[in-house]
């Protein structure tokens, strides 16, 4: 996916007037690549438009004007798209229970090699991820992670871990956004 420029971000105070209109596009395109495996796993897939919306929060949140600073966030979340062939997704461990997550979090610490994509022929595609949110006894509830699909949009996405196996079928809506943000 193409990198997203500097000269594609708004200065904060004009994003912040047209804020609403960008944050209603850019939920549409969220929930058409947010894919729930079971109840507590949520693959968000990230496309361009997702990435440059989080980057305008960020920085009207913490009204970033610095060039450096706003660098920084271009780059930090240029990095969560992936390159030529891959989809760049955040998943999201939500389990609302504080004592049941902190269990799963730990049990499920070998979750990011288990992670899949499969594709039309059947085969599976395992995430790449950021082995800094990942400790020997813990598993963040956040992990960045890519998918080389070698260009193919995936039908299902699941895990193999030995304590939980599960798979979703992704939707045509679901595919077909997916593909399209392969061809960017």
């Amino acid at each position: 996916m193409k990198p997203i420029q500097r000269n594609e971000i708004l200065d904060y105070m004009t994003y912040i007037d047209h804020r609403d209109g960008m944050r209603e596009n850019v939920m549409i395109e969220k929930n058409r690549r947010r894919i729930h495996v079971g109840d507590d796993l949520t693959f968000l897939f990230e496309n361009r438009d997702t990435m440059r919306y989080q980057i305008q929060e960020m920085m009207r949140i913490e009204r970033l004007v610095r060039e450096e600073d706003i660098e920084h966030e271009i780059n930090t979340y240029n990095d969560v798209l992936g390159g030529d062939g891959e989809l760049g997704c955040t998943l999201l461990i939500e389990i609302d229970d504080v004592d049941e997550r902190n269990s799963k979090l730990r049990q499920w610490v070998g979750l990011p090699n288990h992670l899949y994509a499969r594709l039309d022929d059947g085969s599976k595609v395992y995430a790449k991820f950021d082995t800094k949110l990942v400790d020997t006894n813990r598993l963040s509830a956040v992990q960045y992670i890519k998918f080389n699909t070698a260009g193919k949009a995936p039908v299902a996405m699941g895990t193999d871990h030995p304590d939980l196996t599960l798979e979703t079928e992704l939707s045509d809506d679901q595919m077909a956004a997916l593909k399209a943000d392969l061809a960017t």
